[in-house]
């Protein structure tokens, strides 16, 4: 999967070759959201105001650091956030209640993460309806945050934001199979709010992303990234795109072997043996599935998102202008 995903990001005779397959699947995209919109196939609605946050890229865009920033801005204006999402790569049993001590095999490693990090209640399911029934059930939650919810059309929803690569954008523009699009762009003209990571794009709001201490999977030590410079390095990433780990390491002054994994990789001790005892850097996405055999030298990035006051603030009006029972 991953050598055609590198191919989606410009055109070529296998991707030509594919673009009769993605008009097809375009056309049952179409299908299945008209069929929501026309009240064919029935959506599920909360008694409590859901915000979408999704993306149409396969891969990587940033939307769990903008989760947390979501959820964290949620908060502080007076809201009590919850977190659901689809928890890929983990078996359940499902709806599955995400503690801290929970493992990725059982949740996935983004809801893992996203939990440890604010500590707000986060429930998966693939069924997001029943996530969030079962969320309400057992926490007293008043907005709730579906984690890449955009095409689970079954949930209704009360706002829409999409997440753009502000790098990558959208490849070469075809859909599934033949390039990275899960809907087509002009989906974007539909949602409420756009956010654009590392990158500008119209009527977005642009979000960076910022690192600056590393943290001791062994020991739990904060550490200066900037301390890392002048010394050989590991910089390991099993994320929807290692070059945007890589590239913030690089804009630090770093000089590192790149050792780059499948997004979601369930790792073991044999992936993180290198030839030398350099220290090990990795994102905290890879940090939760590498904890049960941490060494003293492997190190994780914490990633905050810094986006304008102004975009909590639209958000938050149309959330109490929104009429919920």
């Amino acid at each position: 999967m991953q050598w055609l995903s590198e191919r989606w990001y410009h055109r070529s005779l296998l991707t030509m070759l594919l673009w009769p397959l993605s008009q097809l699947y375009r056309g049952i995209v179409l299908l299945r959201r008209m069929g929501y919109q026309t009240g064919l196939m029935q959506q599920k609605s909360l008694p409590v105001p859901v915000v979408i946050v999704g993306n149409i890229n396969v891969g990587g865009t940033g939307k769990s650091p903008f989760v947390i920033w979501l959820a964290r801005q949620l908060h502080m204006s007076g809201y009590s956030p919850g977190i659901i999402s689809r928890g890929y790569g983990g078996a359940g049993p499902f709806p599955f209640a995400v503690q801290t001590t929970s493992q990725p095999e059982q949740c996935g490693d983004e809801p893992l993460m996203i939990h440890q990090q604010t500590g707000y209640p986060v429930v998966v399911d693939p069924d997001r309806f029943r996530a969030g029934q079962y969320l309400l059930a057992n926490q007293p939650c008043d907005v709730i945050i579906a984690d890449d919810g955009l095409q689970h059309y079954r949930l209704a929803r009360d706002i829409e934001i999409v997440v753009i690569d502000g790098k990558r954008m959208f490849g070469n523009n075809f859909l599934l199979p033949a390039g990275p699009l899960r809907e087509p762009v002009d989906r974007l003209r539909t949602v409420d709010f756009l956010v654009c990571n590392s990158g500008n794009y119209p009527s977005a709001f642009r979000m960076d992303l910022k690192a600056s201490t590393a943290i001791n999977l062994l020991s739990g030590a904060h550490k200066p990234l900037s301390s890392f410079a002048e010394q050989p390095l590991h910089a390991v990433a099993g994320i929807g795109h290692p070059q945007r780990f890589f590239q913030m390491l690089k804009e630090a002054g770093l000089s590192f072997d790149e050792h780059s994994f499948a997004d979601h990789h369930a790792y073991q001790p044999a992936d993180l043996t290198f030839s030398d005892s350099s220290p090990i850097l990795m994102t905290e996405k890879d940090a939760v599935k590498c904890r049960s055999f941490a060494t003293a030298d492997m190190w994780y990035l914490p990633i905050e998102a810094d986006l304008p006051a102004l975009l909590k603030d639209n958000i938050c009006e149309k959330l109490r202008n929104l009429n919920h029972g």
